[in-house]
């Protein structure tokens, strides 16, 4: 499988001269061919084809004295970009006639110098290598510091250099890395991912919600209100939102190292996870957003389903739908109505639950009935119970 492995960079001036001339080329080609396929399009023109557009955006540009300065930077960063172009049209072109399947895909847009990110991608054929000395060479631009944090375990395939709205570089590398099965283990775990708790697993367990984003809040809005008074257009005001860039990227490494670090131990000590399918989308438009966007829910499932992956470890999903808060696990009985201020219940089989505690166990034996049928090339009808009127009342935000 492939991983990547994210490593950061500290470039000097001419350096930082030299990557802002590759990300400014490599907009303008991405901008460049977005504009002639709509233009295309709006004279009733053929879709032009990737090779055509190539010609055109680049080597015939390369040719006028308008796009003389293509030729200043490596001509792989000039087809990755348009390869990005390319591959935003093929997924817009699939959702809308249905084949991808998820949430619909936007048309691309034209990339702006002031996003808050910056990149380019170097593939082999730009013969990009690590030195000796362990800095990263990279055509036309030279030989850049890396911060190792660890060494990689194969030869990348590629390489992206970003900047980030912090103004923060990062080498970012595609490495083939073999699945590495870890020691069988007993245990198996469902997890209730909440706000109240981050994570409430089925042995009881309960993991606090770090709320990164909440404590650092009342720093992040004095750094905005310094912001909203300085001059638009002025240097200060840069100076200052980029003050203001920076805390928001301590906020987002904190969460993402906390997420890093409880994935990895639950996938060690676990031999199988199971988690709720959450809306997450949905609940990020409710009163919660803030708090929704806080915890993170989505990074931290991907991480435990590409780490259950990579160490052999089983890992699954259950319907949204289930009623986990709503069933006793003692009796299999199912409640009218759990509204989120909830928190303790009693049914009437005389057990008393712990919400999440409850909703977590529930998921783990939602899970084990799902691989067994699912062994059996069966479907479990019990998972899709919801009905429309429900929806309003999911259990995820809880």
């Amino acid at each position: 499988m492939q991983l990547r492995y994210n490593f950061r960079l500290y470039p000097t001036p001419g350096q930082r001269q030299a990557l802002a001339r590759a990300f400014g080329c490599a907009r303008v080609v991405f901008n460049d061919g977005l504009r002639a396929r709509q233009d295309a399009h709006d004279a009733g023109l053929p879709h032009i084809s990737d090779g055509d557009l190539s010609t055109r955006v680049i080597a015939e540009a390369k040719r006028t004295p308008e796009r003389a300065w293509l030729g200043e930077v490596s001509a792989v960063v000039l087809q990755q970009a348009l390869a990005d172009l390319n591959a935003a049209y093929r997924n817009f072109f699939a959702s809308i006639s249905g084949r991808r399947k998820g949430s619909k895909v936007a048309p691309p847009r034209f990339r702006s110098r002031k996003d808050n990110r910056q990149a380019i991608r170097f593939t082999k054929n730009a013969r990009f290598s690590i030195t000796v000395g362990g800095k990263l060479r990279l055509p036309k631009i030279g030989d850049v510091d890396v911060r190792w944090s660890r060494s990689l375990p194969a030869e990348p395939s590629s390489v992206t250099v970003v900047k980030d709205s912090a103004g923060r570089y990062f080498a970012s590398f595609v490495v083939e890395v073999a699945e590495q099965p870890l020691p069988p283990v007993e245990p198996e775990a469902g997890i209730d991912l909440g706000l109240s708790a981050f994570a409430v697993l089925s042995d009881g367990r309960k993991v606090d919600a770090p709320r990164f984003l909440r404590r650092a809040e009342k720093k992040l809005k004095k750094l905005q209100r310094v912001l909203s008074r300085k001059e638009k257009g002025s240097n200060n005001r840069a100076k200052a939102r980029q003050v203001v860039a920076r805390q928001h990227a301590k906020v987002a490494d904190a969460r993402r190292e906390f997420h890093h670090q409880l994935s990895t131990r639950l996938i060690r000590d676990n031999q199988a996870i199971y988690v709720e399918d959450l809306a997450v989308a949905g609940l990020a438009r409710t009163r919660l957003a803030k708090s929704v966007h806080d915890a993170g829910w989505s990074a931290f499932v991907t991480m435990l389903e590409y780490k259950a992956r990579l160490y052999g470890r089983d890992f699954h999903r259950i319907n949204r739908w289930f009623p986990s808060s709503k069933l006793c696990c003692e009796c299999g009985a199912v409640q009218e109505s759990m509204p989120l201020d909830v928190r303790s219940w009693t049914c009437l089989c005389g057990a008393v639950h712990d919400r999440d505690v409850n909703a977590a166990k529930n998921i783990l034996a939602a899970g084990r009935a799902d691989r067994l049928n699912a062994c059996r090339g069966q479907v479990r009808p019990s998972l899709v119970v919801a009905q429309p009127e429900e929806a309003g009342s999911h259990r995820g935000a809880a």
